[in-house]
């Protein structure tokens, strides 16, 4: 089946529309969801399904957006797939104020962002840009973020839900969608009911090039370093004076290059110091450590604490306390359990005309706690690229494929239900 043939896509000007919508998560915020304003698109997102005819749409208390698309097969033994995304976008860069921008028939050239002309978005630093010429891309002006991570997905679920309603013929069995609050903070599962969704497997739409699935994730611990010095009064503090901020910045100086985010890569964990506080008494360094082996977790933490004895052998009155609790695992370890959840999305990709390769995600999804949860739930690419940064940017070309590869997924579950 071409789905070229019998709908239109609507998931770019849904996209559109969402990324205007600030969604920003806060880490610091004990609220749920941690910002109000991820409500406002889950509102959105209600309203459009709820005019889709999907009655039982709805946005729940923690900012979660809930539906459900019968099935419309004589079987009745297809089992009960799950499509998610997360609607929050990153701390790390704006979300206020995204203007984006679509520029039409790609041609190689470097792509300069008129709100901010330093922001330049070349070919030689994006490689998938190759990949690109003569398709249509969408980015931001230049001074926020686009939020195709993971808006994109967003906007592909919605076009696929249009699609299966205006169209009979997809044969499909019942269909659960899913959109979560504060992914890119770690807690975007946090209140997922599990018993609710009642879904035998999941898809996650917040993967990067078109063609790729990701059925591995890192795992991940986080760490906070608290260091006890001794403080004085600095006009009488020669030999005595201790400062923890001094030693704090002593150990984030002496990790080892080749444990770092910029110093790794592939298959390769690392530790990576995210925050810092502190005053001469106590300082606090917050990390975040990653590897797809959960062994090698271990081993990270002790590298630190390797780190920080070296140090505090010239600093005897100072002390320190690590503590380190796990936060994601290796997703790959469930989903090996359920090998066909994982072949129908490649053949899904494949049935869209797309070359499918297995990935990794140096990084973690919803899908990596989901399928903790009861609902193995590999990722699918949904055509984000540079994400967290100014210069992120999306292809229509590439999510109009995630659409089909949705719709397809649709399919090869009811057409191989016994």
């Amino acid at each position: 089946m071409n789905f070229n043939s019998i709908a239109e896509f609507t998931v770019t000007a849904r996209f559109l529309r969402y990324v205007t919508v600030d969604t920003q998560s806060d880490p610091a915020s004990t609220m749920i969801p941690s910002t109000e304003k991820q409500k406002d698109l889950g509102h959105i997102l209600v309203k459009e399904l709820l005019a889709m005819g999907i009655d039982d749409a709805h946005l729940d208390e923690f900012g979660y957006v809930y539906a459900t698309i019968p099935a419309n097969t004589s079987k009745s033994n297809v089992p009960v797939i799950c499509f998610c995304s997360h609607m929050d976008t990153a701390p790390d860069c704006s979300g206020t104020g995204v203007k984006p921008i679509v520029h039409k028939n790609y041609q190689g050239a470097d792509i300069v962002l008129p709100d901010d002309p330093s922001e330049i978005i070349r070919l030689k630093d994006h490689a998938d840009l190759k990949n690109q010429i003569g398709n249509d891309l969408v980015t931001a002006s230049g001074t926020t973020l686009l939020g195709a991570d993971n808006k994109a997905g967003v906007a592909e679920i919605m076009d696929a839900c249009y699609q299966l309603i205006n169209h009979p013929e997809i044969k499909h069995g019942k269909i659960r969608i899913l959109f979560t609050p504060d992914e890119e903070i770690g807690r975007g599962v946090d209140k997922v009911d599990i018993e609710k969704l009642g879904a035998y497997a999941g898809y996650t739409m917040d993967g990067e090039s078109a063609g790729n699935m990701e059925n591995e994730t890192f795992s991940a611990d986080g760490a906070k370093l608290t260091i006890k010095g001794v403080s004085t009064h600095p006009g009488f503090a020669k030999g005595k004076m201790e400062s923890a901020i001094k030693i704090a910045g002593e150990i984030i100086a002496a990790l080892p290059y080749g444990l770092s985010p910029e110093g790794t890569e592939g298959m390769q964990g690392f530790v990576h110091p995210v925050a810092v506080e502190g005053h001469v008494e106590k300082a606090t360094i917050e990390f975040i450590i990653r590897d797809f082996e959960d062994a090698k977790l271990a081993d990270h933490a002790d590298t630190i604490r390797g780190v920080v004895n070296q140090v505090l052998q010239k600093y005897p009155g100072s002390s320190y306390d690590l503590d380190v609790q796990p936060q994601y695992r290796n997703m790959r370890s469930v989903l090996d359990q359920h090998p066909q959840i994982v072949e129908y999305g490649m053949e899904a990709m494949r049935r869209a005309g797309l070359q499918a390769k297995m990935c990794s995600i140096r990084g973690g999804t919803d899908g990596s706690r989901l399928s903790f949860m009861g609902l193995p739930c590999p990722n699918i690419f949904a055509g984000e690229h540079a994400f967290h940064s100014r210069q992120e940017w999306v292809s229509v070309q590439d999510m109009q494929k995630a659409v089909e590869t949705i719709l397809y997924l649709c399919m090869i579950w009811e057409e191989k239900a016994v």
